[in-house]
């Protein structure tokens, strides 16, 4: 019976928890993406996944390296490596997507011109 009473708590807390966790890593994910330079490849669901990515794997680091303690991203402390977890994870993001290298270019620097096109200039013929 006892361990029938605690089992709401138990589920209430995960619960807060989880989403404290998906709360903070999209914060988390918003402030890797304003702080690293550049168009970001991915939405708001990229963005969310890699701020909750970061949570896990900045709170779960600090966490192993600080036995005993729980570390959340609640805290100051915290939420820096939640958002340095994010970082890391849109760093490598963008490194496998092809936006900082471009396979086989030997070299050769890839200009992405984003933008309107010029309009096509009409061709006048002499008689």
């Amino acid at each position: 019976m006892d361990g029938n009473a605690l089992f709401p708590e138990v589920a209430r807390a995960w619960a807060n928890d989880i989403l404290v966790w998906i709360g903070f890593g999209t914060l988390a994910g918003l402030l890797a993406k304003a702080v690293m330079p550049g168009r970001d490849p991915g939405g708001a669901v990229a963005t969310l996944a890699m701020g909750i990515g970061g949570v896990v794997i900045g709170c779960g680091t600090l966490s192993f390296f600080y036995e005993g303690q729980r570390v959340t991203p609640i805290s100051p402390i915290g939420f820096l490596v939640a958002t340095a977890g994010a970082f890391i994870l849109l760093f490598f993001y963008r490194l496998l997507s092809g936006r900082f290298f471009r396979e086989g270019d030997r070299g050769a620097p890839h200009i992405r011109r984003y933008g309107r096109r010029a309009p096509a200039r009409a061709i006048h013929y002499e008689d």
